[in-house]
């Protein structure tokens, strides 16, 4: 069962971009999804982070309407995925992990042809080409060949043509998939700006430090199950290993603090004790008034919470090993 850190909104609540309940999907006799549940409020960014072969392109492709569910059910931009598909394409927007541009022909002629099949006249067509290639910097490079671009060119423009149609939600399926640091920057940059413009941004990722950064909420999918959700923090808390350093200078304030505090690891050599705590608020302050009560008083206090790596690795070893178990 999933473990969710935060009450989540209903699923079918006016408040979701995306919902989703119950979805599978099997490929023969190998199932690719098992029962997925995902509620993506307007207007945020929700990440889908899990290794591969876990099932996040598959819940993209079925959620953008590519690809049949076995089972469940799911609404996008309000409009029911089984009963109304074709108000689900009109509402969303999706990039690939392969880019969907025409390296045969020039950045502009991409857009024209994206604008063309959005059923855009002419010269509407135009004015928005020609406002998208100057919004994701292409003005310069629009007439020249788009094999002639450079990866992060090219990915942008593969995200300015999905915004041809003014997209509410867009599904961004591994989108800096092999960019380099300052592509991939400028693609985080080029989704928070669609954020802040109030469109949700469905986004799957490998890269911890990417869910890290753009995401609202994350939810780890692993095997064809969510296997946990909540905030970048939140997730960081429920892994092991988060604790508080106390350093002190002076050695009878930390005896007396080792005392105390025997839950402690003790490092006596450099007079540093490493108290156990999930870095919140409430265990911080319960902390910082022992100390005062005791009249203990600390040279540094540092608080240290698992990264998600650390929630990546705990969560789908997890996983892994209870299956093992199972058999």
């Amino acid at each position: 069962m999933p473990l969710s850190v935060m009450p989540m909104p209903a699923h079918g609540a006016s408040s979701a971009a995306v919902s989703a309940l119950g979805l599978r999907k099997s490929y023969g006799d190998r199932t690719v999804l098992d029962g997925v549940d995902l509620t993506v409020p307007a207007g945020s960014v929700f990440a889908l982070l899990g290794p591969n072969g876990a099932g996040k392109t598959t819940t993209v492709k079925i959620l953008s309407t590519l690809v049949t569910a076995d089972g469940g059910q799911a609404r996008v931009a309000g409009h029911d995925l089984a009963t109304d598909p074709q108000a689900v394409r009109a509402a969303i927007g999706v990039t690939g992990q392969f880019s969907a541009v025409d390296g045969l022909i020039t950045g502009e002629e991409n857009m024209l042809l994206m604008a063309d099949l959005h059923h855009l006249s002419k010269r509407e067509g135009r004015r928005v080409a020609a406002g998208l290639l100057e919004r994701f910097d292409l003005t310069e490079a629009a007439r020249k060949p788009a094999s002639t671009y450079s990866g992060g060119m090219r990915r942008r423009l593969d995200i300015a043509m999905t915004l041809v149609g003014s997209p509410e939600v867009i599904f961004l399926d591994e989108p800096t998939t092999g960019l380099d640091p300052r592509s991939r920057h400028s693609v985080w940059e080029i989704v928070r700006e669609l954020v802040s413009a109030g469109t949700t941004v469905l986004l799957t990722t490998q890269y911890l430090e990417e869910a890290d950064e753009l995401a609202d909420r994350i939810a780890v999918l692993d095997d064809g199950r969510i296997v946990a959700e909540g905030t970048a923090e939140e997730l960081k808390r429920i892994v092991p290993g988060g604790h508080v350093r106390l350093r002190f200078s002076d050695p009878a304030a930390y005896r007396s603090a080792a005392s105390a505090l025997r839950e402690a690891g003790r490092h006596d050599d450099s007079l540093t004790l490493q108290v156990p705590s999930d870095g919140s608020q409430r265990e911080l302050r319960s902390l910082l008034d022992w100390l005062d009560a005791a009249g203990v008083e600390a040279d540094e206090l540092t608080v240290h919470t698992p990264d998600l790596d650390d929630v990546f690795f705990a969560l789908t070893d997890r996983t892994h090993q209870t299956e093992e178990t199972a058999r």
